[in-house]
C-alpha cells in the first residue's frame, strides 16, 4: 500500500543519518498543498542528523508542491530533481539543501546498487 508524504514525515525520527554529508546543515520547510489547505513540515539538518517538526517558520529552503507529488516522492515513484524539472514542485532559497532530500526520501522501488549490477554483468 502506498505511503503518504505526511505519514512518511511523521515516521522520520531524529537520529544520525550517515547518508547525509557531514558538512551539510540548514533548515528545509516542506509545504504540502492539498486543495485549499497547506501542511508545513520543518526539517533541520545538522551533523548528519535530521529533526522533523511541524512549523510554518522561515527556512533556508522552502519546497512547495501538491500532496500527490510528495506522496510519489516517498513511494519512490519519482525523484526530487525529476519533479523540479517537470515543474511539479518549486523551491526558494538554498538549493544545495534540495539534494539532501534525495538522500532522505527513498529511491525507486526497483533500484539496485551499481556494484550489484556490475557483478551481474561479470557473471554473464
Amino acid at each position: 500500500m502506498a505511503t503518504s508524504g505526511a505519514e512518511f514525515l511523521q515516521r522520520l525520527t531524529s537520529r544520525r543519518r550517515p547518508q547525509l554529508p557531514e558538512t551539510l546543515s540548514g533548515t528545509i520547510r516542506l509545504d504540502l498543498h492539498d486543495g485549499g489547505s497547506t501542511e508545513h513540515w520543518y526539517l533541520t539538518v545538522h551533523d548528519q542528523s535530521l529533526d522533523v517538526t511541524r512549523s510554518p517558520d522561515d527556512a533556508d529552503l522552502v519546497v512547495r508542491a501538491d500532496r500527490e507529488v510528495f506522496d510519489r516522492l516517498v513511494d519512490g515513484r519519482t525523484e526530487v530533481v525529476q519533479s523540479l524539472m517537470r515543474n511539479e514542485l518549486t523551491v526558494q532559497g538554498e538549493v544545495r539543501l534540495l539534494l539532501a532530500l534525495r538522500r532522505i526520501f527513498p529511491g525507486p522501488v526497483d533500484a539496485r546498487h551499481p556494484r550489484d549490477v556490475a557483478r551481474e554483468s561479470l557473471r554473464r
